[in-house]
């Protein structure tokens, strides 16, 4: 079984231009947890999840960088929760969208597909055909297609 087998094909994705209140509609909206980024040609260039907006959001603690001849405190966020929250909704999506991502080719196995999920413990990959985003595959797309046949 290939990738293009049991991959959704209607995605929900975001542009590059987009902005994170885009990708938080589209969140809320749809019940999902990541998306892609695409150009306007539908080639890949990052991909945005809940956690990439969780780690903006949430409280950066100071850090102590303690070496033999100084001690250096980075300062945490200074700002309050609800500022961070404003702070974010009209960046630009590609400020904390993941650039490193991992996407598979429509013909991929079912069972690398499967690796790669398990492995890199990442929910969804996107799916391309000639550099062009053609589709999604969650953790339990494998799993119900997988399985249905046993089961």
């Amino acid at each position: 079984m290939k990738a293009h087998e049991i991959m959704i094909n209607k995605v929900h994705k975001v542009n590059e231009g987009d902005t994170v209140r885009s990708v938080i509609e589209k969140f809320i909206e749809h019940n999902i947890s990541g998306l892609p980024v695409v150009t306007k040609k539908d080639e890949i260039v990052a991909y945005i999840s809940d956690g990439d907006i969780m780690r903006y959001i949430g409280k950066h603690k100071d850090i102590v960088v303690d070496s033999m001849f100084f001690v250096n405190i980075i300062k945490g966020d200074e700002q309050g929760f609800e500022d961070r929250l404003k702070n974010i909704i009209d960046l630009n999506v590609l400020t904390i969208a993941k650039k490193r991502f991992i996407k598979v080719d429509w013909q991929k196995n079912i069972e690398d597909v499967a690796a790669i999920l398990g492995e890199k413990q990442i929910k969804k990959l996107p799916v391309e055909r000639d550099g062009k985003l053609v589709g999604i595959i969650s953790r339990g797309d494998v799993i119900r297609n997988a399985f249905n046949r046993i089961i």
